[in-house]
Order: structure tokens, then sequence, then C-alpha cells
């Protein structure tokens, strides 16, 4: 550690984001000492308050932010609408299956209420084409190449969100059958397999019986049909 550098705190947890940790730091490791944090028991006041950072970065977090943390220290997270539209959980699944396939990366101050923070700054995020995993990867450069070197480069004051506010709730598992939609289409059929397509997401899949299930994934469009892949798994 540089003792005369400020210090950056990012934490995440999804193999994409730590690869672009790792970039990032290498381009401004002259100017920032870096910290990744990727487990839950690492993110406490006592370990911060040693670090001092300028800044501690949420590029994908699956735990609560503890509020002596942001109260003290300049906390950013990073979601997937352009807010205040689309508050609240599963936000990539929640807007294609209400047909947006243009959205914002929001960098957003940490507040008490969720995704309810000051906005630092948006980038643009197309979401058309691709699986849930490709989007993420798309909005990890994004956010690493874009969205952090500009708080890194210049002092950005947020602004208070403004618009009308839309909630979405976090999906369930039982959300990802693919009978419990309707309007059926091969687009639709296309959107619902791609975007739960990722790691550790329930793919999108249809029960046989009681017994077995088929799960299906890497899913293409062809001339009038679509073109993937799939497993069948029996139900424990």
């Amino acid at each position: 550690m540089k003792n005369n550098l400020e210090n950056i705190i990012i934490a995440t947890i999804k193999e994409w984001n730590i690869e672009n940790y790792f970039k990032l730091k290498t381009i401004y490791e002259k100017d920032f000492n870096f910290y990744l944090f990727s487990n839950c028991e690492e993110l406490n006041y006592e370990n911060i308050k040693k670090i001092k950072p300028k800044y501690i970065f949420f590029p994908h977090w699956s735990w609560i932010i503890p509020e002596d943390i942001y109260n003290n220290f300049e906390c950013v997270v990073f979601h997937m609408t352009d807010l205040p539209y689309g508050r609240g959980g599963s936000p990539l699944q929640n807007l294609i299956v209400n047909g947006i396939y243009k959205t914002k990366i929001s960098a957003i101050k940490v507040d008490k209420e969720l995704d309810s923070g000051d906005i630092y700054l948006k980038e643009d995020l197309d979401i058309s084409e691709g699986s849930a995993e490709e989007i993420f990867i798309k909005a990890s450069r994004i956010t690493f190449e874009k969205l952090i070197p500009k708080f890194l480069k210049e002092k950005l004051i947020p602004y208070k969100q403004n618009g009308t506010i839309t909630t979405f709730k976090r999906r369930n598992p039982l959300q990802s059958n693919l009978k419990t939609f309707d309007n059926i289409s091969l687009n639709r059929i296309y959107d619902f397999i791609r975007m739960l397509d990722v790691k550790d997401y329930p793919k999108a899949f249809i029960l046989l019986n009681d017994k077995y299930k088929i799960e299906f994934f890497s899913v293409k469009k062809g001339n009038n049909k679509l073109i993937g892949k799939f497993e069948v798994i029996e139900n424990g």
C-alpha cells in the first residue's frame, strides 16, 4: 500500500467483476490503493475504518450494507434501471418481462431505502440480445470502464431522483416456469429463456410431472424457430 494515495474499496462477488477489478487496479494503481472485498464478513465497520476509503463501490453485492458503513463512508451501488423506474429486485428479468430493452446503469449513493439514493450518473445499457450472463458481463465492462473511472477522475455531485417511482418485486424460482406467462410467442420464449441463463439463477423450465423437469439455456434465434440446449432433471 502506498500511504500517500487515497483508498478505494470494491465489494463484489461475481467473477466478471473481479476480473475487471484487477484490470482497473492495473490502470490506476499509481493513483489509488485498491482493496477487493468478496465476502460479507470483510465488510464491517472496523475493517473499513482502518482503510478510510474515498469510495466503496458495490458493482454486485448480495448482502445488506450496514448502516454504520454507508452513514460514515461514501458508498456507491450500481443498479440496472433508469431510476427511479425499477427500484427493487431482479431488475434485468423484470425489464425484459416488461418488454424494455434499452435501460441505464444508475450509479447511486447507498441509502436506507432500497435503490432510493441520490444519483451520481447513468450510462446506457442495451439488453435486447444475449443471455443474462452476457448482459451482466457487458454491464460490468460499462461499470469498470466508464462509470467508476469517472469517480476516480472527477468530483461527482449526486442529485435527487426525479420522476415516478416504480418498484420491482424480486422473482422467485417458481416464476421460471415457462407456463407462467401469457401471450406466448417465439420472441417472448427467447426472452424468457435468455433472461434466466446465468450461473446461480433458476433457469427457465417446464415440469413434465412431479418427478422430472426440463431446463432450457443457450437459446438462439433461427428461422421461425429457437435453437438451444436443455437438460432433463430429476426433482429433489
